[in-house]
């Protein structure tokens, strides 16, 4: 099986950034260790925020296609 990592583009023809969201629990880790075997990297540390009104801890994590580069002001 050939290294995502390999591939210019991000699969599935998706945007080179994604910012992953959801509650603070197994399917949130879950999705961001999935990202990383597809190749995805880290963007960033990871961001909380408790949802008062749910009653829960809301996390957001960024990754990066690894050929992404911002665009330099």
């Amino acid at each position: 099986m050939d290294d995502p990592r390999d591939n210019d583009r991000p699969p599935n023809g998706t945007l080179p950034y994604r910012l992953l969201t959801g509650k603070d629990d197994k399917a949130f880790c879950v999705k961001v260790s999935t990202a990383l075997e597809e190749g995805w990297v880290l963007y960033g540390p990871p961001r909380t925020s408790y949802d008062w009104w749910r009653g829960e801890t809301k996390c957001a994590q960024a990754v990066v296609w690894p050929t992404y580069l911002p665009k330099q002001d």
